[in-house]
């Protein structure tokens, strides 16, 4: 008879939600071993495998399903798990030309991409492509947006629109790359804007993904700056955006929800007034004018509404060079100075909704609504029952919700009116993806509640530590 492994170490695990949870990963701090396996079990459970991290050979991750007992013991063994036990990441082949890595976690396939500086919206760093396994759909599925860019205070009028995400190329490099848990850490230098203070700045952002489960975590570091918004100051905020272009009528969410309410108004006159100054410069446009002005003429002489925000702001940005950045100035100081008043006239009245499922953004005034403050929030399909629901670890002021019909395109952004920033900086940002439909609530709970592993308790010397001692 086989004696069973005896564990050297246990743990008191506990999860204060009470609700189950699926492949939730949990590190915790390895006692002082020559061993380089590992294995788990919750309880009397399976063992389940460790992944020892390489920048920190001292602690380990593991990937367990939890029933939602309030208290329960993880006992750890000096033995590897059988080769089938749990999910694990693979890797798969990159199917953009800036691709970095597509990994199929075992829950979702996506594809982090480093960006190629070309300023369309095909040329973001981010995500690039996301799928849920069981569903198949791709909310990006030509590559031609991302999630997780940087935008504001960047992307400003005052600093004349600089679009990091578009306007620049990431560096990533890989922290962790195991079987149960990735970690890349992308790092971009944002190109210099109109504004001093904001010329010479940094963005640092942490990826990590873990085998099976239906979330992943970002963890955003900016460089300290103080500059001014719409009047108004901004010190260390951020604006966030996470963008899905599905194709027109292909819209992937058509509601929008916070936690417990939802707090909005409806319309972007900010977006109306910058149309309406691009119309008017196009028409100002002649056959004998430079070559990209009369690229952008075309491009843009259809219905703007029906196209990608990108055009709305383009002609304006100092980066793309194609306005003088003297005209720049004169022509965004007029529009923030109009918006400024619009966007708080007397006709644009908050509402308050309970309704779980939130707001009908597409059927909003230009299917846009801004949104107060919240840390737990949710874009949701009611055609597909899926929604992806993000929590941030410091409430954010506002977000910037769009889902627009006519061109596919739903955006995040974690900004008010005229494009000021609203989440503060040094912030971890976890984003479930499911069938979660009037749910979402308690997925964000489990989000915003991680579970805590104490330290190792009842550590048996293991015989490499007794011939060390002897």
């Amino acid at each position: 008879m086989v004696n069973a492994p005896r564990p050297i170490a246990k743990y008191d695990v506990v999860d204060g939600l009470g609700r189950p949870r699926m492949a939730e990963p949990l590190t915790f701090e390895l006692p002082a071993s020559r061993h380089r396996e590992y294995s788990v079990a919750l309880g009397d459970g399976p063992r389940r495998p460790v992944q020892v991290f390489a920048a920190d050979p001292g602690r380990g991750v593991a990937i367990l399903d939890l029933d939602g007992v309030p208290r329960s013991t993880m006992r750890l063994f000096s033995e590897a798990a059988a080769p089938d036990a749990g999910n694990a990441i693979a890797a798969r082949p990159v199917v953009e030309a800036d691709g970095v890595v597509r990994l199929d976690t075992g829950a979702f396939e996506l594809e982090l991409c480093r960006g190629t500086a070309r300023g369309t919206t095909d040329s973001k760093w981010g995500i690039r492509h996301f799928m849920d396994n069981v569903q198949g759909v791709d909310l990006i599925p030509g590559g031609d947006n991302a999630i997780g860019g940087v935008y504001a205070p960047f992307f400003t009028p005052e600093n004349g629109l600089i679009n990091p995400p578009e306007h620049a190329i990431a560096d990533v490099v890989p922290v962790e790359v195991g079987p149960l848990l990735h970690h890349y850490r992308m790092t971009v230098r944002i190109p210099d804007g109109l504004l001093p203070e904001l010329r010479g700045k940094w963005i640092t952002i942490d990826w990590t993904f873990t085998a099976g489960t239906p979330w992943f975590e970002r963890h955003y570091r900016l460089s300290e700056f103080g500059t001014e918004v719409d009047g108004r100051s901004v010190v260390n905020k951020l604006t966030v955006g996470d963008e899905f272009e599905a194709g027109a009528d292909a819209l992937v969410f058509d509601r929008f929800a916070t936690w417990g309410a939802t707090t909005f108004r409806e319309g972007a006159p900010y977006s109306a007034i910058l149309a309406r100054s691009v119309r008017r410069i196009v028409a100002e446009i002649s056959d004998d004018s430079p070559a990209e002005l009369r690229a952008y003429r075309d491009a843009i002489a259809g219905d703007i509404t029906a196209a990608n925000w990108d055009w709305y702001w383009r002609l304006f940005s100092a980066w793309e060079d194609f306005l003088p950045h003297d005209r720049i100035r004169e022509e965004l100081a007029a529009v923030r100075a109009e918006a400024h008043r619009a966007s708080d006239a007397a006709d644009r009245f908050w509402n308050v909704t309970v309704d779980p499922l939130g707001v009908d953004v597409p059927a909003a005034v230009q299917s846009t609504i801004f949104v107060g403050p919240a840390d737990r929030s949710a874009a949701l399909s009611t055609k597909t029952g899926y929604g992806m629901v993000w929590w941030t670890s410091k409430p954010s002021g506002g977000f910037d919700i769009q889902q627009r019909r006519e061109s596919g395109w739903s955006n995040w952004g974690t900004n008010s009116e005229n494009e000021r920033p609203e989440l503060p900086n040094d912030v971890r940002i976890r984003t479930a993806y499911g069938p979660y439909g009037a749910d979402w609530a308690g997925v964000a709970d489990a989000l915003a509640s991680p579970v805590r592993v104490g330290a190792p308790t009842d550590v048996m010397q293991s015989p490499d530590t007794e011939e060390e001692q002897a």
